[in-house]
């Protein structure tokens, strides 16, 4: 192969090993010759004389809900042009499953652990201190991180939403939710925080479903309601079901926001499209999945990779249509 791209065989190996140390116009001739040849690297071969993978471990609760999208695409495109491959594993929200999955990665020497999630078990969380290998952990934040730690605090974006509510004169706050994950549990605990902090019960306004969150299953939790009480705006775990909540309203033959409010979470693409346009508290996303990258990238390149730091992105509240105008108490 080096001989048909007229290259030495040193600089086929950096060009697929580390294509950014290699020429735009060598890159494209050993392409050619790559698939011209049909080679396949021998990655076990590879790792052995080099003591590296170019794998980044990455273990996301599920691959059905797009709200991991973003983020597992900000993934894509900060390590793939620096040389790496992200092996995505799928714990489906279980934490022995999460066990298994970080003592499989582990066995395939990746280079560093990028996890969503800050709650594992003790063996898991003894696991990655003694990786040696830098750990990322996402999406919440920790008392004790095991590493760098990205996310936003859960129960007080709960919390501020509920409040949001309350402050635009609602009384009968509901509360929705499909599979009660750690994330969705904090979440959980700021609503009942400022229901209570306001005076206010929460008996018979919360509703779940223990099935994955989509938009028909929002209409199905919404529609628990009609035995009563009735609330008066709905607090929604996540866009989807919010999106369902408010199908469901309208099939009650209520005016959102006249009758009934509802408040998403994320603001995902469509919040801003549907009808009526969905209010929703932004999360960001595709930033955690950069600067998660970013920050694997900076450790792998540096002497320690047993940094510990807390990196809150915070949130904001959009409002949209569906609500009256509201907004948090302080800005995230």
């Amino acid at each position: 192969m080096a001989r048909l791209a007229r290259v030495s065989p040193i600089t086929v190996s950096r060009a697929i090993r580390n294509p950014q140390m290699v020429s735009e116009e060598l890159r494209l001739r050993i392409d050619r010759a790559v698939k011209k040849l049909g080679y396949v690297p021998d990655v076990a071969a590879s790792r052995l004389a080099s003591a590296r993978s170019h794998a980044i471990g990455v273990i996301v609760p599920t691959l059905y809900n797009v709200i991991f999208s973003e983020y597992l695409q900000a993934l894509h495109e900060v390590f793939l042009p620096m040389g790496f491959q992200i092996v995505v594993v799928n714990s489906r929200y279980s934490q022995e499953e999460e066990e298994r999955a970080v003592r499989t990665l582990l066995g395939q020497r990746v280079e560093a652990m990028i996890i969503v999630g800050v709650n594992h078990t003790e063996t898991t969380r003894q696991m990655l201190l003694r990786s040696r290998i830098p750990v990322i952990e996402t999406f919440q934040i920790a008392e004790d991180p095991i590493g760098i730690n990205i996310g936003l605090d859960q129960v007080r974006a709960g919390h501020d939403a509920t409040r949001a509510l309350l402050k635009a004169g609602f009384r009968r706050v509901g509360f929705i939710f499909g599979i009660r994950d750690e994330r969705a549990a904090e979440r959980h605990t700021g609503y009942e925080h400022a229901m209570a902090d306001a005076g206010h019960t929460t008996a018979g306004l919360v509703k779940f479903l223990t099935q994955p969150s989509s938009v028909a299953l929002g209409a199905r939790i919404m529609g628990q309601f009609a035995d009563g009480p009735f609330p008066e705006a709905v607090f929604c775990i996540d866009d989807n079901l919010a999106l369902g909540a408010m199908q469901e309203c309208r099939r009650f033959g209520l005016r959102i926001p006249d009758d009934i409010a509802i408040l998403g979470f994320h603001d995902l693409e469509f919040a801003a499209f549907a009808s009526p346009s969905l209010s929703s508290i932004a999360t960001h996303r595709y930033e955690t999945g950069k600067l998660a990258a970013e920050q694997t990238l900076r450790l792998l390149n540096g002497t320690s990779v047993k940094e510990r730091k807390v990196m809150n992105l915070g949130y904001k509240l959009v409002s949209r249509q569906s609500t009256p105008p509201i907004s948090l108490d302080a800005s995230q």
